[in-house]
């Protein structure tokens, strides 16, 4: 192996890296969208989920990446939150940084966790996923259960902690 392909194989590997770091994809796909908000931050996060929960909704913080409101909210004041829950969309950000993914998204391969598919279950209509392509610059709004719907393929997996 010469030096070019050396440098070659690292770019591969940082390309695949770089699509693991979430975060960074979420920030970017919230930037580009006027209209959504990034998920609130400890107390005030706190207050989202329990106004949730007071209407019969309990979803993890980690269940959603941004949210999409019709009016501003101020995420400190709970009649704030409470008056815009019914117009909150709840949104889960998946990000592609390589090149093998298609147009439409085909080949993209990604994660839906227990909580995410439990809060698109509880939310409905009111929770969506983004996909988004950063070398292209493709978005598509949809959800859990059409994702599911076309998919090629699923493989179920345990996540563990020790």
């Amino acid at each position: 192996m010469d030096l070019i392909d050396v440098i070659r194989a690292k770019r591969v590997h940082l390309d695949r890296l770089a699509n693991q770091s979430g975060a960074a994809g979420e920030a970017w796909a919230v930037a580009e969208v006027d209209s959504w908000s990034p998920r609130p931050k400890r107390a005030e996060l706190a207050l989202l989920l329990k106004e949730l929960a007071d209407t019969g909704i309990n979803i993890r913080g980690s269940s959603f990446d941004a949210i999409a409101t019709s009016t501003a909210v101020d995420w400190k004041c709970a009649e704030s939150v409470r008056a815009a829950l019914p117009t909150m969309v709840f949104i889960e950000i998946k990000t592609s940084n390589q090149a093998r993914v298609k147009p439409g998204f085909q080949g993209f391969f990604f994660a839906l966790t227990e909580s995410e598919i439990s809060a698109a279950d509880q939310l409905g209509s009111r929770h969506m996923v983004a996909l988004f392509n950063r070398q292209t610059g493709e978005v598509q709004l949809t959800n859990i259960p059409d994702i599911l719907a076309r998919s090629r393929s699923l493989t179920w997996q345990v996540s563990v902690q020790l």
